[in-house]
């Protein structure tokens, strides 16, 4: 790649992530160092446990936020030009003028905390002049870092809650407006706006969890995992594009930034896939495709992650759970996708290796890294809890110079080797994976220690990611230092300087990339705040109910179709936000009234999945243009073909909407091992149907075979559903009897009517979960879900309910009747469709096999 498009692919970076300026005059390059410098260590610092053991800089929770976002705004108007025309080698001085006057607006609850709190409610003219200077610039901040149309729909709330009294708006959606006072209260001066759960996540959660990728990007760990892919993976037939899969993969798990992942895997992958045959739309659209699927690898996210047990109130473990099954299978789908299409193209790769041996091979490599994983973190907590019982208050220092001792060892281990070189040159003479893993291994450690802290040890994410963080710095300063020891060549010193200076750099890129995603994390707050403050989420709730017809797969399409839309400016965390706010609990609801009981972190993660679609939707798709910077090909083509590759993922939320057994929600060991190879399956026919190859090129009705046998593996239930009721309906007096007999840590179904606080009749279905076993059948129901019962007349009503219990947080109201309860019916195991889904797949293969068998005499004689 020349030097012109080296420099165009570092200007698409910076204007989407770290910023396009880079002032040649001295005070304001050393600003642009040390500013995001300071702001790693201040975040380093909340983080840590020194504020509370020194009684210094302790702040509360909205204080955080609001220094977090000040940093935020000042540097998005210093790093990032406000035009194309803008310079961007100095910075003008009404840009350093709105950027102090932005950082101190928005850092305004940090410095008069007190007075303000003192006067809740009673803003004075300065509160309100701040909050008001406060909320502009922070949208011209967003619309600098993120392009105008987060800002746009900012205004477009914000305007809806000053004129939504205005006679033009349909009657349905008007509200008499709030005044400059009310409004300023409600969104920048109460956590209930801008300061609100989705800038405490960014402030708490996700720019460690950034930083950290960051300082891991630096050490060299990114272009470990990419060597190690193509070396496993390059010899094969289409390798560069499998290896791109994988590498994007890994890199997912330390960029929340489908950019950054685009140029930072497709700088090999993209030439070196249009060497081996691949069209540049395509081989730009496979990288595309690996690295938005990079957003869905846990344990970041793209930040949702942490969003989401916020939202939904579960453990960071519980999401993980919920998304593991989701993401393998979209990403060995991609990687079977890119197998069909080389094998369409006709390519050849220098292994011999069949097919159905490579992806029985694939699936035993990941089953094994998965077992040898967990059972890595498993062993590595029995060790800590034989430390913690052998020599107590000692066993803490014990494990980190154990830990400490691993890193040298496997640092010696890798010094043995020559570094990976950064080139596409070394790409095409790998020495073999074995090797090439040698040279990493101490890369692993702190991904390990991430994992064992948030998994085993159930610390909360920020203070997993605080000391994750920490080792790789430790690792940043002492991996060159240590290597110069051991090979005995060059100077440790010079090396340890150099050590510094990675360091020093790798926490000023983490805190640029987190300039544009804290602005939208603020912004997003406004519009929260805009549908709290008036009411619209009802509103829109409502309309998007009546289009569907009150049919839940329609309300699902609209909230797809929504999302897209968005998805077309909002980067993919600020569509979450909007579209989960005002969509989730609907989905619920009329979920219930049709008698499925959706849990709601499936609704988020099917919000989630459709907003990661928003770097792939053309003709938006940043990650398309990026790709395209490498391939030469066209933007838009480019687009298209990716979101082609990436149909799988849009068709996953419609199928764990409907089959929450994908979400592993309710699901034992084995049988999520049956779970996920049976939904495996169905996404590789799903994939082979889409691209119309499978043995050979498909027919068109092979084609439909393939996606119907897939439907059936993804949803048997559907036609047991049409045969046999899945529930047999209960007079609703034996409801405390049902309770009483239910097995221990169980959920009753139960139908219950009556009317809301918006005087709607309800009718829907709700699990009322029941807890140990052993008390009766009221005291189960009294414990477990928080719901008391009257007896009127043989009719049972909801009498009283626990406050914040789970009765009142599914949004049951008291008075309400209960009509039946439903118990699980005796009918065969839905499992048994398998059975005819297996036979059209035989048949389809034996007709492709013997077709192809006829073919290829026929092209070898031609």
């Amino acid at each position: 790649m020349d030097q012109t498009d080296a420099t165009d692919l570092d200007d698409i970076v910076a204007e989407s992530d770290t910023g396009a300026r880079t002032p040649h005059n001295w005070f304001s390059a050393k600003v642009l160092w040390f500013v995001p410098l300071l702001w790693s260590i201040y975040q380093l610092w909340i983080a840590s446990p020194l504020p509370f053991t020194l009684g210094i800089g302790v702040w509360n929770d909205t204080q955080t936020r609001a220094i977090h976002l000040g940093f935020a705004v000042f540097l998005a108007f210093v790093a990032f030009p406000a035009f194309r025309t803008s310079p961007r080698h100095h910075i003008p001085l009404t840009t350093w003028i709105t950027a102090i006057v932005g950082a101190v607006a928005s850092s305004y609850l940090a410095w008069n905390y007190v007075d303000v709190a003192a006067r809740t409610g009673l803003p004075n003219t300065l509160d309100l002049a701040m909050a008001g200077i406060g909320i502009l610039l922070l949208m011209e901040a967003a619309r600098r870092s993120l392009g105008f149309p987060l800002m746009g729909v900012a205004i477009f709330f914000l305007a809806y809650v000053f004129f939504g009294s205005w006679d033009g708006l349909p009657e349905m959606v008007q509200w008499k407006g709030a005044s400059f006072n009310k409004a300023m209260s409600h969104l920048m001066l109460t956590t209930e706006g801008v300061f609100g759960v989705a800038l405490g996540v960014s402030s708490g959660f996700v720019f460690l969890f950034v930083l950290f990728g960051a300082l891991l990007n630096q050490a060299g760990a990114g272009n470990y995992f990419l060597q190690l892919a193509f070396a496993a993976l390059g010899h094969l037939r289409g390798g560069p594009a499998k290896a791109a899969v994988i590498a994007s993969a890994a890199t997912g798990l330390i960029s929340g930034s489908a950019i950054a992942n685009v140029v930072t895997t497709g700088t090999f992958t993209i030439p070196l896939m249009r060497k081996v045959g691949f069209s540049p739309a395509k081989a730009g659209a496979v990288e595309v495709s690996s690295s938005i699927n990079g957003v869905l690898t846990p344990p970041v996210m793209g930040a949702v992650a942490f969003l989401m047990t916020e939202y939904v109130g579960i453990s960071y473990v519980e999401v993980v759970k919920t998304a593991i099954v989701p993401a393998a299978i979209s990403y060995m789908a991609l990687v079977y996708i890119v197998h069909l299409e080389a094998l369409k193209m006709g390519m050849k790769g220098s292994s011999r290796m069949h097919p159905v041996k490579f992806m029985l091979g694939a699936i035993f490599i990941v089953a094994t890294s998965i077992v040898i994983g967990g059972g890595t973190l498993w062993l590595a907590g029995q060790v800590v809890t034989l430390a913690n019982t052998l020599i107590g208050p000692m066993a803490t220092p014990v494990l980190v110079v154990g830990l400490l001792i691993a890193y040298v060892a496997a640092v010696k281990y890798a010094a043995g080797r020559p570094d990976l070189e950064t080139s596409i040159e070394s790409m095409l003479h790998l020495p073999p994976a074995r090797t090439i893993l040698k040279t990493g291994l101490h890369y692993l450690l702190p991904i390990l220690l991430l994992m064992y802290l948030l998994m085993i040890e159930r610390k909360s994410p920020g203070l997993s990611a605080f000391w994750s963080s920490m080792f790789m710095l430790l690792i940043l300063l002492t991996q060159d230092p240590l290597k110069a020891f051991f090979r005995k060549q060059g100077s440790v010193s010079a090396a340890f300087s150099h050590g510094v200076a990675q360091t020093v750099e790798g926490m000023i890129i983490g805190a640029r990339n987190m300039v544009g995603l804290a602005a939208a994390m603020g912004l997003a707050g406004i519009i929260v705040g805009a549908v709290t403050l008036t009411g619209i989420g009802q509103v829109m709730a409502e309309f998007v109910e009546f289009l569907s017809g009150g049919n839940l797969l329609a309300m699902l399409f609209f909230v797809a179709l929504i999302s897209i839309v968005l998805g077309m400016g909002l980067p993919t965390t600020a569509n979450y936000i909007v579209v989960s706010s005002l969509m989730a609990g609907v989905v619920v609801e009329l979920g219930a009234q049709n008698g499925l009981i959706v849990p709601l972190v499936a609704v988020h993660m099917f919000c989630f999945y459709f907003g990661i679609m928003a770097d792939v939707t053309p003709p938006v798709g940043l990650a398309s243009f990026a790709a395209a910077a490498i391939s030469k090909g066209d933007p838009l083509r480019t687009g298209f073909q990716a979101f082609f590759y990436s149909i799988r993922t849009a068709l996953l939320p419609f199928l764990f909407i409907f089959n929450t057994d994908l979400l592993l929600i309710d699901v034992g060991p084995v049988q999520a091992i049956v779970v996920f190879i049976t939904a495996l399956i169905a996404m590789l026919l799903f994939a082979a149907g889409t691209m119309g190859y499978f043995q050979t090129r498909s027919r068109l009705w092979e084609s439909a075979a393939l996606i119907f046998c897939a439907f059936i593996l993804f949803r048997p239930d559907f036609f047991l559903n049409q045969i046999a009721d899945e529930f047999e309906t209960r007079p609703a007096t034996e409801v405390f009897a049902l309770a009483e007999a239910a097995p221990e840590n169980s959920a009753l179904r139960v139908r219950l009517t009556g009317e809301n606080l918006e005087g709607d009749m309800v009718d829907a279905r709700y699990l009322l979960p029941l807890g140990a076993a052993g008390a009766d059948g009221a005291g189960r129901l009294a414990t477990g879900a928080g719901i008391e019962f009257r007896d009127e007349d043989g009719q049972l009503y909801v009498d009283n309910m626990t406050f914040g219990g789970p009765a009142e947080q599914l949004k049951i109201d008291f008075d309400w009747q209960v009509v039946e309860v439903e118990v699980e019916a005796d009918r065969p195991p839905q499992e048994i469709f398998y059975l005819p889904a297996l036979l059209i797949l035989g048949a389809v293969f034996a007709i492709q096999r013997r077709r192809k068998a006829k073919t290829e005499p026929e092209e070898a004689l031609a």
